[in-house]
């Protein structure tokens, strides 16, 4: 411990290898008119430093002037192009490229400007692929491999990707240096209710776990981001859910199909098997508005997406009873109607998550809890379906 508190104190002082974008924004009145919710939709705060690619929501990108785009960056770095220097967005993305102080080290970035995603409201999981990330974990970088997914729309006759799904697999793959693939907690199965679905899998969280008073490690997926920053320090927080809503109707129900069994011993925080408990799945939707009453943006995390001040509609199967075929679920959304205005301007976002332990953000659940999940579909008011 003395030699990585040490190894801390050198790091902290040569901080000039850093270089990471910390935040990134659009200033000025003129601009404000371009997007839904200026005062939120213009500025990224406190990027996760795996963040890659920083993209600014607007209402029409053929409307959209050149335009500067402000940066600050790790004490020291240089950027290229200039922050705050007039780009033209239009055509294609730009990529910025930070430099550490002492020139040894690169990351390049993806700034782009986009129109909203074009509704996506049938999830099949499909499109699946073996992500290889470089992890940061306390003073160590390990490489871990694991099941990650996104969704595609056509878009102006061009097939658009959406990485629109999240899990925690990045999580378990700092504790577990080295894990095989198919032993994370969240992974893709070839035999789906139609071609290939989500496994989802309660896992031993590892040798940091259970000091931590984290002994497992649920299987989970959603819509949103991992936050990998903040899995010592906030582990609730990791889970940034939600996206940009992808609808401007009332949402009706979400249906789709799934199979489960709990595991066969259910742990508290400390790894103490809890006699008579059985382990329950959990499916559920939130809808929430996305800035605050000043303005600023608001994204919901594993500790609140439930109770939040901020949700204006929740669905949710309050059981998933045990089966071992393909049973259909269906949850309908409870609250009161939308604020027409808000859809309109994109002033929602939606979550929607999948877990094989319904305590698992609470560390709670039984190791080899299993869910399985095909074939998801969100119903609109006037959908025809």
């Amino acid at each position: 411990m003395c030699c990585l508190l040490l190894t801390s104190c050198i790091k902290d002082e040569l901080a000039n290898t850093e270089c990471d974008i910390i935040s990134a924004w659009v200033e000025g009145d003129q601009y404000k008119n371009l997007f839904y919710q200026p005062e939120s939709d213009m500025r990224f705060e406190q990027l996760s430093s795996t963040e890659s690619r920083i993209t600014f929501t607007v209402r029409s990108i053929l409307s959209l002037p050149d335009i500067p785009v402000h940066f600050t960056i790790t004490p020291g770095a240089t950027i290229q192009p200039a922050s705050g220097s007039v780009q033209n967005f239009r055509e294609q993305p730009v990529t910025y490229t930070v430099t550490s102080e002492d020139g040894s080290w690169q990351r390049k970035y993806i700034v782009e400007f986009r129109e909203p995603d074009l509704p996506k409201l049938h999830y099949n999981f499909e499109n699946v692929e073996q992500k290889t990330e470089e992890l940061n974990f306390l003073f160590f970088t390990v490489k871990a491999t694991f099941f990650s997914w996104y969704e595609t729309v056509m878009q102006d006759g061009k097939e658009s990707r959406q990485d629109i799904w999240a899990s925690g697999n990045p999580g378990f793959g700092v504790g577990n240096s080295g894990a095989e693939l198919m032993s994370y907690p969240t992974l893709s199965e070839e035999n789906g209710y139609e071609g290939k679905c989500v496994k989802l899998v309660t896992r031993d969280a590892g040798p940091f776990g259970k000091p931590m008073k984290k002994p497992i490690a649920a299987g989970n997926l959603f819509l949103g981001k991992f936050d990998i920053d903040k899995v010592t320090t906030d582990p609730l927080a990791t889970t940034r859910m939600g996206i940009r809503a992808p609808f401007t109707e009332e949402p009706i129900k979400v249906t789709g199909y799934y199979k489960y069994q709990p595991g066969a011993e259910f742990i508290n925080e400390e790894g103490v098997v809890q006699p008579g408990v059985v382990d329950q799945g959990h499916i559920y939707a939130v809808v929430y508005r996305n800035q605050d009453e000043n303005g600023n943006a608001v994204m919901l995390d594993g500790g609140n997406v439930l109770s939040s001040k901020y949700i204006a509609k929740k669905a949710e199967m309050k059981t998933l009873p045990p089966t071992d075929v393909w049973t259909p679920f269906e949850m309908f959304f409870e609250g009161d109607r939308l604020d027409s205005q808000l859809l309109d301007n994109r002033g929602y976002n939606l979550a929607l998550v999948f877990t094989s332990s319904k305590e698992g953000a609470r560390f709670l659940g039984a190791i080899g809890s299993t869910l399985y999940v095909d074939k998801v579909d969100i119903t609109l008011e006037n959908d025809d379906q």
